[in-house]
């Protein structure tokens, strides 16, 4: 990273700053009990972890893959749980901001995520930082942030959560979300 920390950035910093952010919006729902709040903030940080989670399985999984000792598995568990964190999206997405179900939906969320976070930040990113070359974890970086723009913002119940569904059809579903998002006056962040 440059002096000014703004430059160079690697994949793991850029991973790490999602993690914060996803896990402050979702600190941020508990903190406030206006339903109209909670949906917008809900809605803003689904759109982040489908973003975050997309440009993961693009680029960082085959990364794994081909670098980490055991990678294949790992990725697995990962694609596991991030099919885990969409499904309670999903169920995010229809729930009440208003009724107590909302709520625990907002807790089965957060802790999901906490221990996929843990797992990333304690496990995978060291071993990242040891079996990747610093210019290619920039490179991947520079990739996970250009695949983050083109994302899905909402997590759609028949699309699959795969590599190829991303590369291919995903850009334009998340096109689609941004217009129909700029349309109806919604901000997914």
């Amino acid at each position: 990273m440059d002096k000014d920390g703004t430059a160079n950035e690697d994949v793991i910093d850029i991973l790490t700053t999602d993690h914060r952010q996803m896990l402050e919006l979702l600190g941020e729902i508990e903190q406030t009990s206006d339903p109209g709040q909670r949906r917008d903030l809900t809605d803003t940080v689904i759109a982040e972890v489908m973003r975050h989670a997309v440009a993961e399985e693009m680029h960082v999984y085959p990364a794994m893959e081909e670098h980490l000792p055991n990678g294949r598995e790992e990725v697995e568990h990962d694609k596991q749980e991030h099919d885990e964190i969409v499904q309670v999206m999903k169920r995010l997405e229809d729930a009440d901001a208003a009724e107590p179900r909302f709520m625990e939906l907002v807790e089965e969320l957060q802790s999901q995520l906490r221990h996929h976070v843990d797992d990333e930040e304690t496990d995978q990113f060291p071993k990242l930082r040891e079996h990747i070359p610093a210019d290619r974890l920039i490179e991947l970086g520079e990739k996970v942030e250009t695949a983050k723009k083109l994302a899905p913002t909402r997590p759609h119940p028949s699309a699959p959560h795969s590599e190829l569904f991303h590369k291919t059809i995903g850009p334009g579903v998340g096109m689609v979300d941004r217009l129909l998002d700029k349309l109806t006056g919604r901000t997914t962040g």
